[in-house]
């Protein structure tokens, strides 16, 4: 099932077991879906899952700002919200990499490329990140690649 389908399938649970909060989270997701599209001009009724992985990707990465921000701010209760409503949308994401298994990526992406100039960091993290979309953190592949470059 795709998670467009998904989400819509928890909406309904959500409108069932009276859950306000998971509801409003959930028909946010499906309003980032939908401007996604639109923006997109794509015509077909359901986001694909690539896509849909993207959005709910970028609207946990809105939330982890916004749980920064709030803590900064001595504002624990908006940070507790915000948290709850990370935990909703991370259960839609693939399962993440650890730290271990970057590290063996990248280092074995490293004993292929060979002897890689200081200055072409950047290029591997690229190549690093292609090969691990969606798989790995972007901020855990940087720190891998630096650590496998000291």
């Amino acid at each position: 099932m795709s998670i467009h389908k998904t989400i819509k399938d928890e909406i309904k649970n959500a409108m069932i077991k009276k859950d306000a909060f998971g509801l409003t989270v959930l028909r946010g997701v499906l309003a980032a879906f939908t401007n996604e599209m639109i923006a997109k001009k794509v015509t077909s009724e359901e986001m694909l899952d690539d896509d849909a992985v993207a959005v709910i990707r970028r609207l946990v990465k809105q939330r982890k700002d916004s749980i920064d921000q709030f803590t900064k701010g001595g504002r624990m209760d908006l940070a507790k919200n915000e948290t709850a409503e990370m935990v909703i949308l991370e259960k839609f994401l693939p399962q993440q990499m650890s730290k271990e298994e970057v590290m063996k990526v990248v280092l074995a992406k490293k004993a292929s490329a060979g002897e890689i100039d200081k200055t072409k960091l950047g290029q591997f993290m690229g190549s690093v990140m292609k090969d691990l979309k969606g798989k790995a953190d972007g901020t855990m592949v940087k720190e891998a690649v630096e650590e496998a470059f000291k």
